[in-house]
């Protein structure tokens, strides 16, 4: 994952800098050492963007140029932690700065830009019950709420704020200021199937005798396999930069819980969760088998045998 670096550095941060360089338009060669010719390269980019000078990649170079990253280098992708990139295992994501990037406006979350680095203990999983990640990102922004991801139909993860920064998506004190949160497309009611048959993405699977807070729900739409695939790649990502557990809201019996729980209301749980964990108004993601998903994230831990 990318550092700050600066002369007398080597190693792969140092590469993926001059990588953005020479895309930039600042030509120099590959060899992961930060010597005197990266350094002048750096000040030179730094000039021409109005940053300071200094020749040190920080957050806000590192920012400029990775900017459009994901689209120049489609084989390897980035999320964006305090302007960082780090690796994630999937190849469909655009970040809120490239070409077809969806965004979060400012206003609407917590702004911590230049302050001391957030540390995120928990990912909570939302349905949008929208269309589509674009007007998911829409209505967000019309009610002045936000999340940081937004999971597509097709599987395409759209980041739509800088991790750094706080989403208003699940509680003050809770999901909010320590949580990472994702809306995942979903119309919900079934009336809404003909739609995405329409567009192509073929029928929903359908979810029957999901119980949340209790009761057990109507059927309806569920999530596609390749939006959970793209979910288990990003909740590998997040867990590697963050050092979130793959853990998730149990009971005292060690069975998932499928209500508030109250760690998650006191902000001081550790792992994946649900946005119903929060508060009985809501009920997503109910049927979202977290602890199957969370063992098959598992097994694509580097170290697993």
């Amino acid at each position: 994952m990318a550092s700050t670096i600066k002369k007398g550095d080597k190693g792969a941060d140092v590469v993926l800098c001059q990588q953005a360089l020479n895309r930039k338009g600042y030509p120099l060669t590959v060899d992961g050492a930060f010597g005197s010719g990266t350094e002048a390269k750096v000040k030179s980019f730094q000039e021409d963007n109005n940053l300071e000078a200094d020749g040190i990649v920080g957050s806000k170079t590192w920012e400029l140029l990775l900017r459009e990253y994901n689209s120049c280098d489609a084989d390897k992708k980035y999320i964006i932690h305090n302007g960082k990139p780090h690796r994630i295992a999937w190849d469909k994501v655009v970040l809120w700065n490239e070409p077809g990037g969806l965004k979060i406006a400012p206003g609407r979350y917590y702004d911590n830009t230049g302050k001391k680095e957030r540390v995120p203990i928990m990912f909570v999983n939302h349905w949008d019950v929208c269309l589509s990640a674009e007007s998911c990102t829409k209505i967000l922004n019309d009610r002045k709420v936000s999340v940081h991801f937004c999971l597509d139909n097709d599987g395409t993860i759209y980041q739509v704020l800088d991790t750094q920064h706080g989403a208003w998506h699940c509680g003050k004190y809770g999901g909010n200021k320590k949580g990472i949160g994702i809306e995942i497309s979903n119309g919900y009611y079934l009336k809404y199937q003909d739609h995405y048959v329409k567009q192509g993405f073929g029928e929903r699977p359908v979810k029957k005798d999901a119980k949340v807070h209790g009761r057990t729900l109507d059927p309806f739409l569920d999530f596609y396999p390749i939006q959970l695939q793209a979910l288990k790649a990003l909740w590998l990502a997040t867990s590697d930069v963050h050092s979130i557990p793959l853990n998730y809201p149990q009971n005292e019996d060690g069975s998932p819980c499928t209500t508030v729980h109250e760690a998650c209301l006191k902000g001081n749980f550790k792992g994946f969760c649900n946005h119903y964990n929060f508060t009985e108004r809501k009920i997503d993601c109910a049927g979202l088998d977290i602890p199957g998903l969370i063992e098959e994230v598992k097994v694509l831990l580097p170290d697993s045998d």
